[in-house]
């Protein structure tokens, strides 16, 4: 059964950090690239951020790049999403994707990706 089980999110002040886990279990988790992407209530889904396969293959939008950090640990099957000196505007549900691919592979948009987590809720808010 496939799963991708997210956790650490929660309430942050602003320029606080939270670090997102996101536990994949049912497929290879070394062979898939894997995307986190944000909703905001009534905002389309958007990507944040992206790691690939090969070394170095990660990918940020403009709007985190500086302040998120994402990470895997293959022998964990864990991906991580660190989000430092958060904002307001980073409130929102987050989300861990995958997608079967071969190094660089990185989409951005929702429907290119295969398994999706439950989502995470992330509030930041004085």
């Amino acid at each position: 059964q496939v799963q991708l089980v997210e956790s650490g999110g929660g309430l942050v002040q602003p320029g606080e950090s939270l670090r997102l886990s996101c536990k994949a279990s049912g497929f290879t988790f070394d062979r898939h690239s894997i995307g986190w992407f944000r909703q905001a209530p009534g905002e389309e889904r958007e990507r944040v951020s992206c790691i690939g396969t090969a070394d170095g293959a990660t990918y940020y939008e403009d709007f985190v790049k500086g302040r998120f950090t994402v990470s895997r640990d293959n022998v964990e099957n864990t991906a991580y999403l660190q989000m430092d000196m958060m904002a307001p505007d980073d409130s929102a549900v987050y989300y861990c994707a995958a997608v079967r691919t071969g190094g660089w592979y990185c989409p951005s948009p929702p429907d290119h990706y295969t398994y999706w987590g439950q989502g995470s809720q992330v509030t930041v808010s004085s």
